[in-house]
């Protein structure tokens, strides 16, 4: 004779699948992952190859994602790529990074040491502020991220320079107007090493406070190349 699951075992029930999202991303390469799809769609050779993972690695951790219902896939000929499963997900994943940097002080020494001096001889300038200066058309925007993930979706009126690039392509505008750099989002190094760059230059430049993400989650709009 089978007995009925009890209250409590069905309370116990949903937290264990709960725990196989949350077990999603108690990984530093998931993670990893899903900060690279919270940019748009990717193909698995280019996940890997951003994340500096093998192939078969990133394969492997990309199933945990799709398993746990985080990813969703569409296949290409012979290519499959993967994105993220909503725009829940990349909120989860930005809440996940506001906290953590709130209330880990280890997490906040890590990301200092990262993005380099601190951020203090930085100047940012707020989602607010930009979206005025991009109706009244009085800034240069820099989308600093690799050409793929411009592609995916980036700023209006945003120009691609990849910082690999940046050096190359400093006689960008009329020096007299200030250029803006963003990359990924808040934890993005890219914007912050390209405002010095141009600044050692003589050029006015400052970083978007965060990045495409937090732009795209905000519901500002975002353009994407056809």
């Amino acid at each position: 004779m089978t007995t009925a699951a009890t209250g409590p075992d069905r309370h116990a029930a949903f937290f264990d699948q709960l725990a196989i999202v949350g077990k999603a991303f108690a990984s530093a390469k998931r993670l990893v992952l899903i900060d690279l799809l919270a940019q748009g769609e990717r193909t698995v050779e280019s996940l890997a190859r951003e994340a500096g993972l093998g192939i078969t690695t990133a394969s492997a951790h990309l199933q945990v994602l799709k398993l746990s219902n985080l990813v969703t896939t569409r296949r290409e000929g012979t290519r499959i790529h993967y994105r993220l499963a909503g725009e829940n997900v990349a909120n989860l994943y930005s809440s996940m990074l506001t906290v953590a940097r709130e209330h880990s002080a280890d997490v906040e020494k890590a990301l200092a040491s990262y993005l380099g001096v601190g951020q203090d001889d930085i100047e940012e300038v707020t989602r607010e502020e930009l979206l005025a200066r991009l109706d009244r058309g009085d800034v240069v925007v820099l989308d600093v991220r690799p050409p793929e993930e411009y592609a995916a979706g980036h700023l209006p009126g945003a120009r691609s320079v990849p910082f690999g690039e940046l050096a190359n392509h400093l006689e960008l505008a009329d020096p007299d107007v200030e250029i803006v750099a963003y990359c990924r989002g808040a934890h993005c190094v890219l914007a912050s090493d390209a405002v010095r760059l141009l600044r050692a230059q003589g050029r006015d430049a400052r970083r978007l406070q965060d990045g495409l993400l937090e732009w795209r989650l905000a519901g500002h709009p975002v353009e994407v190349r056809s």
